[in-house]
């Protein structure tokens, strides 16, 4: 039977599921390395919504340290950009781990990524991975799906780096820009990862 998961989040996408997709388990490395797709974000959207099914898969749910994040301890560790961590985040469109380092610009730099706010308190790091047009499958307008890498730190956090991937799909910029296109409601606009 084919299921239709809706991930509310990333976008007000409905994506079709294979019973296949339904029964896989994530694959958290490729999502967090923005080596994944919005697809398979949107496949994870029941495992947030029910933390039985977040269990069943080895997720323990985690106190909510900061408000904007969903966090999760792994049974088994997850390994990414090189390092081991059984502790991931959900916040918005995108996916981290959250790494046992104290200082994120090492990864950053490692991982060539550009500075958005570097200050002794908080930094920011990202870089767009995926810029593709593609067709809304509901409108047939042209929708931009990207993901971006991001690392950083948070102050709900310290002595700990959060990186990974933001994915999202939105209007090109010169349709929002000009008005042209429709604008996204409010429920369907991309979160910040």
């Amino acid at each position: 039977m084919l299921r239709a998961v809706c991930f509310a989040p990333v976008l007000a996408l409905c994506l079709p599921l294979s019973a296949a997709a339904q029964d896989a388990r994530p694959d958290l490395a490729a999502l967090i390395e923005c080596r994944g797709d919005l697809g398979q974000l949107a496949a994870i959207a029941p495992l947030l919504e029910d933390p039985l099914k977040a269990v069943a898969l080895g997720w323990q749910p985690l106190p909510q340290a900061n408000m904007f994040m969903s966090e999760y301890r792994l049974l088994t560790p997850v390994r990414v950009f090189g390092h081991d961590t059984d502790h991931i985040a959900f916040s918005g469109g995108g996916v981290v781990a959250v790494l046992d380092l104290p200082d994120p610009r090492p990864l950053a730099k490692q991982l060539e990524l550009e500075t958005a706010v570097d200050t002794p308190a908080k930094a920011m790091f990202g870089k767009e991975v995926r810029s593709e047009e593609v067709p809304d499958p509901a409108t047939g307008k042209v929708l931009i799906d990207s993901a971006v890498l991001n690392v950083s730190n948070v102050s709900s956090h310290p002595g700990k780096t959060l990186a990974g991937c933001s994915y999202s799909l939105d209007l090109p910029e010169d349709e929002e820009a000009s008005g042209d296109g429709e604008a996204l409601p409010p429920a369907q606009a991309a979160q910040p990862g």
